[in-house]
Order: structure tokens, then C-alpha cells, then sequence
């Protein structure tokens, strides 16, 4: 017990060896966290199976424009899913592998997002208010990914 009580010390007196640690733990969540990101990707691939199956056979049997349209939004929004997805799993390995954020990645999953926001919208429930704040934040990201963009060409 007192052996591990003098490391805890050590690790909190040495600045290193405290950096050292914290990095460990760092490495540790991010593995965990990159294993989580794979099953939500394979459970929403899953869905997305799932669901074009399921749609397919139904507008095949019963055809109709209305329920095509619908279909084609649903079926868009879990493409966008799985690629919002892939997208966070790819700043988690970036991280792992430079132990970086990368910005501009973290911004154009946020676009993605919004944007797979926006092609589920049903515009009949929705208020202009909630239309003026997705545009808010398209432009903000936008105007964002420009900036860094711009910066990370330097």
C-alpha cells in the first residue's frame, strides 16, 4: 500500500511524470472512445440496411409520389448518419495520431450535421425562427472552415 501511495506521490509531485500520466489516460479514453464510434457506426449502417430495405419493398409495392418524397428524406438522413459518424471517427484517430484536434475536421462534421438537419427538416413544423437559426449557424460554420482553411494553407 505504501508502495502505491509513493507513486501517486511521485506522479503528483514530477511534473513529467504527471504529463505522462495524463497523456496515458488521454490515450486510454480515446481508444475507448473510438471502439463506441465503430458500434454506432455498425448499428447505424444496420439501420440504414434496414431501412432502404424496408422502404425499397414498400414503395415498390405500393407506389406513391408523397411516400417517395418522405422516403428519400429518411433514407437521406441516415446516409448523413453514418457519414456524421465515420466523420467523428476520424477526429478520434486523427487525435489519437497526432494528439491534435483538428479543427477543421471538428467543423465539417459540424456542417455535415447541420446540413443532414436541414435535409429532414419538414418545413410545415418548423418556424422561421428555427430556419433563420440553421442558417446562423451554416454561415457561422462556413465563415469558420474558411478561416481555418485559410490558416492551415499558411
Amino acid at each position: 500500500m505504501m508502495q502505491i501511495f509513493r507513486k501517486f506521490k511521485v506522479i503528483l509531485t514530477e511534473d513529467e511524470k504527471f504529463l505522462e500520466t495524463i497523456e496515458s489516460i488521454e490515450g486510454i479514453v480515446s481508444k475507448i472512445l473510438s471502439i463506441g464510434m465503430v458500434l454506432v457506426t455498425f448499428v447505424a449502417i444496420a439501420q440504414l440496411s434496414y431501412a432502404l430495405i424496408e422502404k425499397i419493398l414498400l414503395t415498390i409495392e405500393r407506389p406513391s409520389n408523397d411516400s417517395f418524397n418522405s422516403t428519400l428524406f429518411e433514407l437521406f438522413g441516415l446516409f448523413l448518419n453514418v457519414l456524421i459518424a465515420l466523420e467523428i471517427l476520424e477526429n478520434i484517430t486523427a487525435y489519437l495520431r497526432k494528439h491534435v484536434i483538428q479543427v477543421e475536421l471538428v467543423i465539417v462534421t459540424s456542417l455535415i450535421a447541420v446540413a443532414r438537419k436541414i435535409i429532414i427538416l419538414d418545413l410545415e413544423k418548423k418556424s422561421s425562427s428555427d430556419l433563420i437559426a440553421l442558417a446562423v449557424a451554416v454561415f457561422s460554420l462556413s465563415v469558420g472552415y474558411a478561416i481555418v482553411r485559410q490558416i492551415n494553407k499558411r
